[in-house]
């Protein structure tokens, strides 16, 4: 058998891996024909989210793809190539914006090279209005590609700005900030202890001087796609492990055909209660980080089977998950006085969709709506080949040696790390998001734009305090009282300096998971000397003089944080963020890009999906399914926009 191939491509800043499904074999024929249902799911949603991430993406994609896969001469060209590798970022990044900074890509080829280009392919195969030329076209594509001042964030969050305005997402169309929030505030009464996620599965939209929204629904916006969806969703259900699966599947359609937000609250329910069964998935508008506001949800899409050996890990946390809330340094009115319906496994992926991919998270807890979660729980995954790819490619690559401050703390990294890194993503996505309460009337919503920053940072504050605790010991999750000490080294590290490589120069800091970090990390520096930056033979290197000093200042950090996000209280929220998790040295930054630069690495990875291919008998019913790792980023890509365009 062929050695299997963790790396396949590298371009720009970025490297495509793949995953392995392993135990995939052991699975029955229904649990093996429920995971390609799901799959074909979690494939055809793939426009929606090119659509939501930039208006213009779609059309810019097609264009692209068809000047790569048509044009018959001058491939050689360094235009040409430059155009192959824009392609192949706009791919990864489902647009236009890089997926991670949300700014603008700046292409390497000229406007004048791409119109003589699109005169040289077939006009038909171009994604023209009706009536519309090649060279109109270009007057209308070309100003978003090449012009720098025009929609030129995907995401903008710099504080004193309208953010709808100067954000090219495509949620809101011809709506001011005031005017969103206006609306949606609106929306809510008071009284209603269970709320609706207002917001989260629409386009806002002004027509007329009048705002109106347009649902995201079979026979709404995105219908043709959503109808897709469903048709193997219907299939899926056919082939569901049990009676309570199926009836999640059901329910989920049932939103899909009606977008009605309580019944997407409904199937949220349903879903994070059924336990039975080996095989999941997440499906549907569901994380708000690609919405500057924090309310409309981007598509995505995760199919799941359980590892069943690294799953006793989450489910130890999670069934002393009372104990870690009763111990926890908030102040009691924060806490839950009973922790319910906690479920936490260790998966693997088996297909990536939507906003998962080709770039996915390493955990995830879900339902994000904190009523759910104070009265039913939630559900908590730590996907385990990914991770596995991840450390895979990593292997031996310099970086630790490049900017780890001694032998010694290398050397209990590289004893502890792994282990530790996992554990506090389980804690994080177990325990961390499902923890605490709001206070009576509280809006969900009250952090605004801060909200995402300030949730992260919670759950990743309650990971690092417990990571250190004795109780760990006690449970075998980790081998001594000194294991912690190699995570709070390697998070310190990436919050203060490493996370920097993925800054462009001149930029803040904007995504919600680096302001967490960097807020966590400079908050603790700020407090105490335990914590410092300091030169070695002209390097700069993170010193931690205390660890148990430094779980102090986690607790302290955390109990604030908890505060804020239970009180609502917004003004702390913003002061917290603009003061410690924006802004960035650019010395400090331009010495880690020098170094990061020198060991030739990407700052940035993500994953090629398995190919998955029924055997079907002599009866025309599925036998089996097979896996095909062979194909190449390209080919995936261009494949996907043949087989699962659904929007252009």
């Amino acid at each position: 058998m062929r050695e299997f191939r963790f790396v396949d491509d590298r371009f720009a800043d970025l490297q495509i891996l793949r995953y392995q499904l392993k135990g995939f074999e052991q699975l029955s024929l229904r649990q093996k024909t429920l995971v390609f249902y799901l799959s074909k799911a979690a494939l055809f949603g793939r426009d929606i989210t090119f659509d939501q991430y930039g208006r213009y993406n779609l059309r810019i994609r097609k264009t692209l793809e068809t000047v790569y896969t048509d044009l018959c001469v001058d491939h050689d060209t360094d235009e040409f190539k430059a155009l192959e590798v824009y392609l192949k970022r706009l791919w990864f990044s489902n647009g236009i914006y890089h997926h991670y900074g949300s700014e603008k890509f700046v292409p390497d080829f000229t406007a004048d090279y791409l119109r003589q280009v699109l005169h040289q392919v077939e006009a038909r195969r171009l994604p023209l209005s009706e009536g519309q030329t090649v060279d109109g076209l270009c007057d209308e594509l070309f100003p978003v590609i090449f012009d720098p001042t025009v929609l030129t964030k995907r995401v903008n969050k710099a504080d004193g700005e309208d953010l709808l305005l100067t954000s090219a997402c495509h949620f809101y169309d011809g709506v001011t900030q005031a005017e969103a929030e206006n609306y949606y505030n609106a929306k809510k009464d008071a009284n209603d202890q269970n709320p609706p996620s207002y917001g989260l599965n629409s386009t806002l939209v002004k027509r007329d001087g009048q705002l109106t929204e347009d649902v995201w629904s079979t026979n709404g916006r995105y219908g043709n796609a959503i109808r897709h969806i469903v048709y193997w969703l219907r299939k899926a259900a056919e082939v569901a492990e049990n009676d309570q699966q199926q009836q999640v599947i059901l329910t989920l359609i049932e939103y899909y055909e009606t977008g009605d937000l309580r019944l997407f609250d409904e199937y949220s329910i349903k879903w994070l209660q059924c336990l039975e069964g080996r095989v999941d998935f997440i499906n549907g508008f569901i994380e708000v980080y690609g919405d500057p506001l924090g309310l409309k949800g981007s598509w995505e899409a995760l199919v799941e089977y359980i590892d069943e050996e690294a799953t006793h890990r989450t489910r130890t946390i999670a069934r002393n998950a009372q104990w870690f809330e009763d111990h926890s340094p908030v102040d009691p009115r924060f806490r839950k006085p009973v922790v319910k319906g906690v479920s936490a496994n260790v998966i693997c992926a088996a297909m990536l969709g939507g906003e998962e991919y080709p770039s996915t998270a390493i955990g995830i807890n879900l339902p994000n709506a904190d009523w759910i979660r104070a009265q039913y729980g939630s559900k908590s995954i730590t996907i385990s080949n990914i991770t596995d790819a991840y450390n895979k490619a990593a292997h031996g690559n310099g970086f630790k040696e490049e900017f780890v401050v001694d032998a010694d703390t290398l050397a209990m990294i590289e004893k502890y790390g792994d282990v530790c890194d996992n554990l506090h993503t389980d804690l994080h996505e177990c325990l961390g998001h499902g923890s605490g309460q709001l206070l009576p009337g509280v809006d969900p919503d009250a952090l605004k734009a801060y909200g995402n920053t300030i949730e992260e940072a919670r759950a990743d504050l309650f990971g690092l305090y417990y990571i250190a605790d004795q109780k760990l010991v006690e449970l075998g999750l980790v081998p001594d009282g000194e294991a912690y000490k190699s995570h709070y080294y390697s998070y310190m590290m990436n919050g203060l300096m490493t996370q920097l490589i993925r800054i462009t120069p001149g930029n803040q800091i904007e995504e919600a998971h680096m302001r967490n970090r960097a807020l966590i990390a400079h908050w603790c520096a700020a407090q105490s000397s335990v914590v410092s930056l300091v030169k070695q033979d002209g390097k700069t290197y993170l010193k931690i003089s205390d660890y148990e000093e430094l779980r102090k200042l986690f607790a302290k950090l955390l109990a604030e944080v908890q505060r804020i996000k239970s009180e609502g209280d917004f003004e702390a929220a913003r002061e917290l963020v603009e003061r410690y998790a924006v802004k960035v040295d650019a010395e400090l930054h331009a010495e880690v890009l020098e170094r990061y630069k020198r060991l030739n690495l990407a700052p940035y990875k993500g994953f090629l999906n398995p190919q998955m291919i029924p055997v079907t008998d002599a009866e025309g019913h599925i036998a089996d399914i097979q896996l095909n790792y062979a194909e190449s980023y390209v080919h995936q890509m261009l494949r996907y926009s043949s087989e699962y365009s659904t929007l252009i």
